[in-house]
């Protein structure tokens, strides 16, 4: 009994029990195989404290914390589909944000106009341009919970057709969408429409004439089919309707030119979000680091392809996922310069503030932006970011 306990004492004064372990048996951790030393997830946090804290100032930590928690999605419903999702969803409590919005501001727009009707005489003859409403279609629909409610959607589920009914993605994702304000008939061009979110948000406006699908990566746009064979009918994917290709985006100036009258570049990015978040497939990966360089170089290039495809008169939506001022602004000023300079097109830039004002309450923008209008992410709005800058081809 002695030695016994005297054996127990001993056990618990050796900290490292690896000598009595044969060395067969004995197994060393593999650090440098799991886990890496600065992972990428850790290495984009280093690079946003850096730079988001300088251009965005007070409004950094807020939207670092955002960025940090669960972000909030919204359910494009599939107008396609005959299941009855929609009830479904509005049972839940979600709603319409774009209806919604739209019914406000026809209301709000009907009481300026009694108002103001006077104001409004006195004025007319002074030339200044008067701000046109938004037009939107009655037909695309976005559903989301309420400010602060982060609860889940449930997966969709396919109908009698196997069609889904509904298409989760970042709500704020629609936005661009909306600012393209196709109209019927539109010939329109997605340059860059992989996985296929805004794709099927142009197609719920059930205004586009004849749709091309675009993205360079082969096995992008294999997932990009895939996503319209679920969402779409047979009947309307024919080659009189919609177009699927894999071209290097940046050489369509020289493919079709002056043929699109509404043209979306939705550029890859940093993708803020993911790259916060989630260490595969990360741009700040070590071995990615001269493609994140090359980025804004690869949006500029993308732009002016899309504005070279526009028509005169086209108008063309430039949209990231990042709050970079390099990958926002400063391409858009690089791409209205060279587009004058080297092609003789004289761009405009359309004001997209009725759009942010339309739907305040459901997003988060940032203030006083010089080109262009971005939802920030926000605890109680968790969507986001998202830039946009429209443009109005003159020439």
């Amino acid at each position: 009994m002695a030695l016994l306990l005297d054996t127990r004492l001993l056990l618990r004064k050796v900290k490292d029990l690896r000598c009595f372990t044969p060395r067969r048996n004995r197994v060393k951790e593999k650090w440098a195989a799991t886990r890496a030393k600065h992972p990428p997830t850790t290495l984009a946090l280093q690079h946003f404290d850096a730079t988001y804290s300088i251009q965005l100032g007070q409004l950094w930590p807020s939207v670092r914390v955002a960025l940090l928690s669960e972000r909030k999605y919204g359910a494009l419903f599939n107008n396609f589909s005959y299941d009855a999702a929609l009830a479904d969803l509005e049972a839940q409590g979600c709603r319409d944000f774009i209806s919604d919005a739209h019914t406000e501001a026809q209301t709000s727009e009907v009481a300026a106009e009694e108002e103001s009707s006077d104001v409004y005489m006195k004025n007319s003859d002074t030339g200044a341009q008067q701000p046109s409403s938004l037009q939107l279609s009655p037909y695309i629909k976005c559903l989301v919970f309420p400010r602060g409610d982060i609860t889940r959607f449930k997966p969709a589920r396919p109908d009698m057709c196997g069609l889904l009914a509904y298409y989760l993605m970042d709500a704020a994702s629609v936005l661009p969408c909306l600012a393209l304000n196709v109209q019927e008939g539109h010939n329109v061009l997605d340059l860059c429409a992989a996985p296929g979110g805004k794709t099927l948000a142009l197609l719920q406006t059930q205004s586009v004439g004849f749709l091309c699908v675009n993205d360079a990566s082969v096995s992008r746009t294999l997932r990009l089919r895939k996503v319209l064979h679920s969402y779409v009918p047979k009947q309307l994917l024919t080659d009189e309707k919609l177009r699927i290709t894999s071209f290097d985006g940046t050489k369509w100036g020289e493919i079709e030119r002056n043929t699109f009258d509404r043209v979306l570049v939705d550029v890859p990015c940093t993708t803020d979000r993911h790259s916060l978040m989630e260490d595969d497939n990360n741009i700040f990966s070590k071995s990615r680091t001269g493609e994140r360089r090359r980025l804004p170089q690869l949006q500029l290039e993308l732009l002016l392809a899309g504005i070279l495809a526009a028509c005169p008169d086209g108008e063309i939506v430039y949209s990231t996922c990042t709050l970079s001022q390099i990958q926002n602004l400063s391409v858009v000023e690089q791409a209205i310069y060279l587009a004058r300079e080297n092609h003789s097109i004289n761009l405009e830039v359309v004001d997209l503030r009725p759009l942010t004002h339309m739907f305040r309450k459901t997003f988060h923008f940032a203030p006083d932006l010089p080109l262009g209008e971005m939802v920030i992410p926000h605890l109680a709005a968790n969507f986001g970011p998202i830039y946009m800058c429209k443009l109005r081809r003159l020439t």
